[in-house]
């Protein structure tokens, strides 16, 4: 299964990919040439595939959870001031995802969108320290029941330009569901109250939907 946002891309690329082998096939008499040229635009495809892959993910709904919103390895957690929402501190759970990663973004939590922001910027590495205040980002607060306010931030990375976010303000929201997505390595931090009690370390991979970044026990 295939995210919607890759539809048009997938699209170009598989049209692109029957043309090359067409030409490969026409115009290079050497064999192994032009099984390696071949082996090549396949491969080239498939890439593009797995970018794009949306797989299922049945999800445990659960308001006493926060879980991944997206996949990839767990970066940073930390205490942080939080200057663009929150205005003070709170506790920081970064992921970076890699181009292998599934891009696709979910909500951490169910409850009510209060606030959803482009901002336009540049396009640091995803795990440099200040990619999540100057590149090309969306933050959006979400506020649940039992966790009060949380705020999660997709950032593009290098190599992303484009990024989607579904959520609108005074929306409610569903945990688990489609977010929105981001096209390329990149990021996605989450801002959690003090005190939160998270369930994860660094350098563990989260699945998103899946893995459970924290819980409320009290």
């Amino acid at each position: 299964m295939f995210h919607k946002e890759g539809g048009k891309i997938i699209l170009i690329a598989t049209t692109l990919t029957v043309l090359f082998l067409l030409l490969a096939d026409r115009f290079i008499d050497v064999f192994w040439v032009k099984k390696a040229v071949e082996v090549l635009i396949v491969i080239m495809l498939l890439l593009i595939l797995q970018f794009f892959r949306n797989p299922k993910r049945d999800v445990a709904i659960n308001d006493n959870h926060i879980i991944a919103p997206v996949d990839g390895k767990v970066v940073v957690i930390e205490e942080v001031f939080e200057d663009e929402y929150f205005k003070d501190k709170r506790l920081q759970v970064s992921i970076f995802m890699s181009p292998i990663n599934v891009h696709v973004t979910r909500y951490p939590v169910n409850g009510k969108i209060n606030f959803s922001k482009y901002h336009p910027g540049k396009y640091l590495v995803a795990w440099h320290p200040k990619a999540s205040t100057e590149n090309e980002r969306t933050t959006v607060v979400v506020e649940n029941r039992i966790f009060g306010e949380i705020l999660y931030r997709q950032i593009a990375g290098a190599l992303a330009r484009r990024i989607v976010n579904y959520a609108e303000t005074g929306m409610q929201v569903v945990q688990g569901t489609d977010a929105g997505f981001i096209k390329f390595g990149s990021r996605v931090d989450l801002f959690l109250p003090l005190g939160t009690e998270i369930n994860v370390k660094l350098n563990e991979v989260a699945v998103g939907g899946k893995t459970i970044i924290a819980i409320k026990t009290a």
